[in-house]
């Protein structure tokens, strides 16, 4: 096993970096591009841009925020929210962006998921899941920033979507997303012991005890986190070494402070 990536999550709405509790009551949090900035310069190993209301109001509005990231954030980074095309996937691409998370429009148009990874690669094609519980071991996945239900089974979802050539998957619970409580463990161990593409835990850190929990029992392979880092409330270089010291593979601290 790699080393598991943790992931800075910036959910956008307009030109401003925001948070939410359960994907709703959205508060303004600052300047998306500075924060972003901060996070790469913290060490962050990749950067996901999630517009939150692109699908209600089908567009993509990150085309400004993509471009000025691509010229001063050199990691990897995602941006999700709007897509509805394999021509919308190369704008962003063309401006930037490392890879595309797509939700709404791959449930409506499965053939999409396939379209994007034939023409730009599977390690292109996020499939993002916003997943809520809706039985013992069972989850509803949905659409609009977790607005509407879809009727379909997140596990077996997410095992057609990668059937299809999603190369990754960004899993966000609803239920835990905002509420500091740590991840729903076993929908993330649920969906990342069935498919054989790396799976981004997203919904729910609030101490590093969550991060080695999601990976440990969750099997995550790499970790989204936004209100810990908005908030100053955990350090990269402090989560690092805990990750470390509990015999979990990340970026070592020191190799980061070469590089910069």
């Amino acid at each position: 096993m790699g080393n598991t990536r943790i992931i800075a999550r910036l959910d956008i709405k307009g030109d401003k970096l925001i948070k939410g509790v359960h994907l709703e009551g959205l508060r303004v949090v600052g300047d998306p591009q500075k924060f972003a900035q901060r996070y790469y310069q913290a060490g962050i190993d990749e950067i996901i841009f999630m517009d939150s209301v692109a699908s209600l109001y089908e567009r993509n509005n990150l085309a400004e925020i993509v471009k000025y990231t691509a010229e001063n954030v050199f990691i990897p980074f995602t941006v999700g929210g709007g897509i509805r095309s394999s021509d919308d996937v190369q704008r962003l691409l063309r401006a930037g962006a490392d890879k595309v998370a797509v939700n709404t429009a791959a449930t409506r148009e499965p053939e999409l998921i396939t379209e994007i990874s034939r023409r730009f690669g599977s390690q292109c094609m996020v499939l993002s899941i916003e997943a809520k519980r809706i039985g013992d071991a069972k989850w509803e996945a949905y659409i609009e920033n977790g607005r509407e239900p879809t009727g379909l089974n997140v596990v077996e979802w997410a095992i057609e979507a990668v059937r299809m050539g999603a190369g990754e998957i960004l899993l966000t619970s609803i239920d835990q997303e905002g509420t500091k409580k740590g991840f729903d463990c076993e929908l993330v161990k649920a969906v990342s012991s069935q498919v054989p593409v790396p799976v981004i835990a997203s919904g729910g850190m609030g101490e590093m005890g969550h991060f080695e929990a999601v990976v440990k029992d969750g099997f995550a392979d790499a970790v989204a986190m936004a209100d810990v880092l908005h908030y100053d409330r955990i350090s990269l270089v402090d989560l690092r070494l805990y990750a470390a010291k509990q015999q979990i593979k990340v970026k070592h601290v020191r190799a980061l402070e070469r590089q910069r």
